[in-house]
C-alpha cells in the first residue's frame, strides 16, 4: 500500500542569500553536508567515528533556522554529535559559515524534509536528544493541521531517541505551547521532565533565536518543555 504523504509543516521561500552563504554552500556542503537520499544513514561512517573508535551521543535539531543553538551548541561540547535538518537554504549556508570559521567537526547538517528523514534516514533507538525550537506556529486555526508538532509526530520522535533520551521544545505562541503539552503529555513513550507535568525551566543550551527576541518584541511569552523517553 503506498504511503499517504504527510502534510508539509513549511512552505519553501526563495530568502535573501548572500553572496558568502551562496559560497558556503558551494564550498563547505561537501564537509558538513549530507545528501539525502532515502536511504539509511550511517552515523557512525557519518560523524567518522567508526575509523577512530569514537562512540559519541547524538543529537539532532530539526528546523535549526540559521543555526544559532546548534552551532553554539557543537562548538561549546565537542564529545557530541550533532546533526541538523533546515530546508531554508540561507540559514544552512549562514551555519556552514559558521563552523568553517570555527572549524567545528562534530556538527552534519541535512537540507530536506525532517519527517522523511526520521521516517527513512534514521534507525529507531538512534538519537540521545532531540531539539524543536520555536517551530513555525501556524497561527490560523485553519492551518493547524500543518503543525509539526502532532501524536503521529511525537510517535515518531520517540522512537528514534533511545531509552532514557530527551525530547525539548520551545515556542513563543501559548496555543501551540498548550497543544504540545497536551500532546506530549498524552503520548504513551514520553514522560514529562516537568514535577507538576507542565512547562519547564529554560534550557541552559539554547542559545536566543532571532525567532525568540522578535516574539519578544512583540510581547509574546515563550515556553519550554521537555520530554524523557521511556524505557
Amino acid at each position: 500500500m503506498e504511503r499517504t504523504r504527510h502534510i508539509k509543516s513549511y512552505v519553501l521561500r526563495a530568502g535573501r542569500m548572500t553572496e558568502g552563504q551562496s559560497r558556503a554552500l558551494q564550498t563547505l556542503w561537501p564537509r558538513y553536508g549530507v545528501d539525502f537520499t532515502g536511504q539509511r544513514l550511517d552515523l557512525d561512517a557519518l560523524f567518522g567515528g567508526a575509523a577512530i573508535g569514537r562512540r559519541a551521543s547524538r543529537c539532532l535539531e530539526i528546523g535549526f533556522g540559521i543555526g544559532e543553538v546548534i552551532g553554539g551548541l557543537a562548538k561549546a561540547n565537542p564529545q557530541i554529535d550533532y546533526l541538523g535538518i533546515e530546508v531554508h537554504r540561507p540559514g544552512v549556508g549562514r551555519l556552514l559559515q559558521f563552523c568553517a570559521a570555527e572549524n567545528i567537526y562534530n556538527l552534519r547538517i541535512i537540507c530536506h524534509d525532517a519527517v522523511e528523514v526520521l521516517e527513512q534516514g534514521l534507525a529507531d533507538a538512534t538519537l540521545d536528544e532531540v531539539l524543536i525550537f520555536f517551530p513555525d506556529p501556524w497561527h490560523k486555526k485553519r492551518h493547524h493541521k500543518r503543525r509539526l508538532i502532532n501524536a503521529e509526530f511525537l510517535a515518531l520522535v520517540a522512537r528514534k531517541l533511545r531509552a532514557g533520551g530527551i525530547l525539548r521544545l520551545a515556542t513563543d505562541w501559548q496555543d501551540y505551547a498548550q497543544q504540545m503539552l497536551e500532546l506530549g503529555n498524552a503520548c504513551p513513550a514520553l514522560e514529562s521532565m516537568s514535577p507538576d507535568g507542565t512547562f519547564v525551566d529554560h534550557y541552559a543550551g539554547r542559545a536566543s533565536t532571532r525567532f525568540e527576541r522578535r516574539g519578544e518584541r512583540l510581547g509574546h511569552g515563550v515556553w519550554d518543555l521537555a520530554y524523557r523517553r521511556r524505557a
